[in-house]
């Protein structure tokens, strides 16, 4: 049965990045970074990383907020974008470099390394599989596409035309219905890189496009066959 387990990494700044991690029960296929969504390390996230080992992947989440000692954000959505707007991008990027130096040390090489992320954390792996060389990205809902995500990143828009890697983009429609235009946006500016890139816009049902099971299981399916055709 997969476990989920947590570590801690020292590292050079003297703090200390907390990793959520959880490995296969058979053969290691490969390794993919989670990045969690705005309110860190939620059940969902651990979920993820749970649903990543158990189709064969080495999966590890990072703790973004840990130099605020936070894991896991319960209070306001006011409170929870004080903690977004205190992430510093050269921070977060070595915070991800260090979940990937994990997987390296576990033997898994760049080629079969993948990134995904929700929310907050989808918009940085956008921006990761545009500035690291590693196997295959998928965003799910990211945010601020027009917009840095963080202190010292570049908007979405922005950074796509140089994907590295394979993308998947995993988005719902606008509240009321109909497709995003930042969206779109970011379809075309993703679709001008030297990658294959591919973008699913899915109905909103509520706040979330992910509340309806239908489409939710759909996302999960494209989300593993992404990784399955990419990281060989």
């Amino acid at each position: 049965m997969t476990e989920i387990r947590t570590e801690t990494v020292p590292l050079v700044d003297g703090s200390a990045l907390r990793l959520t991690v959880a490995e296969p029960v058979s053969a290691i296929r490969g390794g993919i970074v989670v990045l969690h969504e705005a309110r860190g390390v939620t059940d969902s996230v651990r979920g993820i990383v749970h649903g990543l080992a158990a189709d064969g992947w080495l999966a590890v989440a990072p703790h973004l907020y840990h130099r605020d000692g936070a894991d896991e954000l319960d209070g306001a959505d006011e409170e929870v974008q004080q903690q977004v707007d205190r992430l510093e991008g050269e921070q977060v990027m070595a915070d991800t470099d260090t979940a990937f130096g994990w997987l390296a040390e576990h033997g898994v090489t760049p080629d079969r390394m993948g990134v995904i992320g929700f929310d907050l954390g989808g918009s940085v792996a956008l921006l990761v599989a545009a500035k690291r060389t590693l196997g295959a990205a998928v965003t799910v809902a990211g945010e601020r596409v027009a917009a840095t995500p963080a202190t010292g990143l570049p908007a979405l828009v922005d950074a796509a035309p140089g994907l590295t890697c394979p993308w998947l983009g995993i988005y719902g429609e606008v509240n009321g219905g109909g497709p995003d235009p930042e969206v779109s946006r970011l379809r075309d500016a993703a679709a001008s890189s030297q990658v294959a890139t591919d973008v699913v816009v899915y109905p909103r049902r509520g706040h979330r496009f992910d509340n309806d099971p239908d489409v939710a299981a759909d996302a999960w399916q494209r989300t593993l066959n992404w990784f399955d055709s990419h990281l060989r």
